[in-house]
């Protein structure tokens, strides 16, 4: 690894894209492309955590994707469930520390329990923070975050003059950690698809034209290097 070790990003997001077009191109049924990108995730994710990353934040599952086809959407909460049950030991022995951010109430009552167990376990652990949205939307969170602020008004535990930025990020589903530094998208889309909007204000993007289950720890590094190469201003000049 070429890359400063005085200079790491502490938080980087990764929008994991492409499982769907890996698994096309070889002719194989969507759901073989998720398990594989599942594989890289797991990967991806102890690597991070041998090189000292301390956050990283993928996105597993957005609010829209529900409007797949509900074969897919079925076997796409199967193996996140088996997944968590599975990863959650093994990240346990590594100090990964796993948290889920999302809406997880409308899950069905085994992926809720899989959840809580799975961060139960690893609470304790001080290695990296696995951050995994599911069932995230990033505008939902944000109409949540409001709602939860106009409640502490309405209570009055909190004045209109007091709501600043400190207030809504602390209504987040992030709260307590910092914003990513760099956010990594693979397959060549250059979006955000309503992931982190207000946590991504000022950090870095890459898009990175690969498909997910293709994504190796050498991409992972050469992401690190050009972050690296950038001069970060925060809107100053």
């Amino acid at each position: 690894m070429n890359f400063d070790k005085n200079n790491m990003p502490k938080h980087i997001a990764i929008i994991m894209d492409g499982n769907r077009r890996w698994a096309k191109k070889r002719n194989k049924p969507v759901s073989f492309g998720h398990k594989e990108g599942a594989k890289t995730l797991e990967k991806i994710v102890r690597y991070a955590n041998k090189i000292g990353l301390e956050f990283i934040t993928v996105y597993a599952f957005s609010t829209e994707n529900w409007k797949r086809a509900e074969d897919e959407v079925k076997a796409l909460m199967l193996l996140l469930q088996n997944y968590l049950d599975d990863y959650s030991k093994r990240a346990d022995t590594e100090n990964i520390k796993i948290k889920i951010l999302g809406d997880i109430s409308v899950l069905s009552e085994n992926m809720q329990k899989s959840i809580n167990n799975c961060m139960e376990r690893t609470k304790n652990n001080t290695g990296v923070t696995f951050n995994i949205a599911l069932n995230y939307g990033g505008r939902d969170e944000l109409v949540k975050a409001t709602k939860a602020i106009a409640l502490d008004v309405q209570e009055g535990k909190l004045k209109i003059n007091d709501i600043d930025e400190d207030v809504i990020s602390s209504k987040l589903y992030t709260n307590g950690q910092p914003d990513p530094d760099l956010l990594i998208r693979t397959s060549g889309e250059m979006r955000l698809s309503n992931f982190l909007p207000w946590q991504l204000v000022y950090s870095e993007f890459l898009f990175v034209d690969k498909n997910w289950p293709d994504f190796n720890e050498d991409d992972l590094d050469n992401a690190i290097i050009e972050y690296q190469k950038r001069t970060r201003k925060f809107g100053a000049n």
